[in-house]
């Protein structure tokens, strides 16, 4: 084995440590951070919020970290988004605590840069570059959130125990799992990506670095249509994904269920989203990128129609639940896929920040518009409503088709 090898091989199990420990906050923030947003807001409305400030901060933080990523190394990166989040985790409990509104918004904001920082993960598994193997390393590295992200909404039930015993308010035990989980990660990723990936491939090219912003990821992306695509499709796929899984928490304790219960739904949402990754990045690598994508967008339209025309039935919104993360999962995989084999390798990082932060920034505007959607025209018309992306996704993909062989 080359020494290549053997520091990619490295790089993905250390990479897939610090996923399985980030993944502990991923449930409680879109779930249980919608439910104390209506509670501490006191309007329905109001709890798409979570989703909004959540995604809203992954979206805001994926530029500077990428930067950072560019500048320090993936391990300086990726160490100080995880350290971030433990600050939004304990500042979520505080504002519980004081029964402040605002600040339980400021916590789910920096809680997203422990979202921006898995996300910022699955592309550090393509820095080192292994021909013919993207989506499977993308793959592998999604999949290690899987541990973290169906365990953590599962002890929604026994976090509330425990923050109970400690005097903590109702909703906010499961957010003690959250820090501590983030501490391990900010470790791992730390102490761990040695040699760093990204310096390590920078060197390897002989690369010498220039200027970045916005700008020139904007002009790469004006002259390329793969990775325009690549983009578009993540963030509205992620947008329904958003805007659905948000507000089905909510939805699921007016039907008189318990944490427990919706603990155990959002684990199936979130196993679709993470267990079957490798596969995705397999089939993204053999069958073609975008054939995923779109295979992706026929997943949520069974997701859509089992949760909408469902919406009184717990198993049919359950199973609605999951292929809403099996449909995320492909097109996720696939579309980021896409997007590292397509864009310069000078200009990776920061197109892959923009990518990040336009995914979140449509999730923010789904978990923003769901709440007041769900109030108006019930869980089946968010539902619905969801289609309205899904349709966009798969125009853009006929559009692109032949364009996007080459990246296949």
């Amino acid at each position: 084995m080359s020494e290549i090898e053997q520091i990619q091989r490295r790089t993905i199990r250390v990479l897939a440590l610090g996923q399985v420990l980030g993944g502990f906050g991923l449930g409680s923030v879109l779930s249980i951070g919608s439910l104390l947003a209506r509670d501490l807001s006191g309007s329905e409305s109001w709890a798409g919020s979570a989703a909004t400030f959540s995604t809203l901060g992954a979206a805001i933080w994926a530029i500077p970290l990428s930067r950072l990523a560019y500048a320090r190394g993936r391990r300086v990166s990726l160490a100080t988004g995880a350290a971030l989040a433990i600050t939004g985790a304990t500042t979520v409990i505080e504002s519980a605590h004081l029964r402040v509104f605002p600040l339980l918004l400021l916590g789910i904001f920096l809680l997203g840069a422990g979202s921006a920082t898995s996300l910022q993960a699955r592309f550090a598994a393509t820095d080192i570059p292994m021909a013919g193997k993207t989506g499977r390393s993308i793959g592998l590295v999604v999949w290690a959130t899987t541990i973290g992200a169906v365990s953590g909404p599962n002890l929604f039930g026994p976090g509330d125990q425990l923050g109970h015993f400690l005097g903590l308010p109702p909703m906010t035990g499961p957010f003690l799992f959250t820090v501590v989980a983030q501490i391990g990660s900010t470790l791992i990723f730390w102490f761990g990506l040695r040699p760093d990936p990204l310096l390590y491939a920078q060197k390897l090219q002989a690369k010498t670095k220039h200027k970045i912003s916005i700008k020139s990821a904007i002009e790469t992306l004006r002259v390329n249509a793969v990775p325009r695509f690549a983009i578009f499709s993540v963030a509205l796929s992620h947008m329904v994904m958003v805007s659905v899984m948000s507000m089905t928490p909510v939805h699921m304790q007016d039907m008189g269920y318990d944490l427990v219960v919706v603990g155990f739904t959002i684990s199936l949402h979130i196993a679709g989203m993470y267990a079957l990754s490798p596969v995705m990045g397999i089939l993204a690598d053999k069958i073609g990128k975008v054939q995923l994508i779109l295979l992706g967008q026929f997943m949520y339209l069974l997701a859509i129609g089992f949760a909408g025309f469902g919406q009184m039935d717990r198993v049919q919104v359950t199973i609605g639940l999951t292929l809403l993360g099996l449909g995320w999962s492909a097109s996720t995989v696939a579309g980021s896929a896409l997007l590292s084999a397509s864009v310069p390798a000078n200009e990776k990082t920061n197109v892959q920040g923009v990518s990040d932060s336009t995914m979140n920034l449509s999730g923010a505007i789904g978990g923003g518009i769901a709440g007041t959607i769900l109030s108006a025209v019930a869980f089946n018309g968010l539902n619905f409503f969801a289609l309205i992306p899904v349709a966009a996704v798969v125009v853009l993909s006929l559009i692109i088709f032949k364009r996007a062989k080459d990246f296949s």
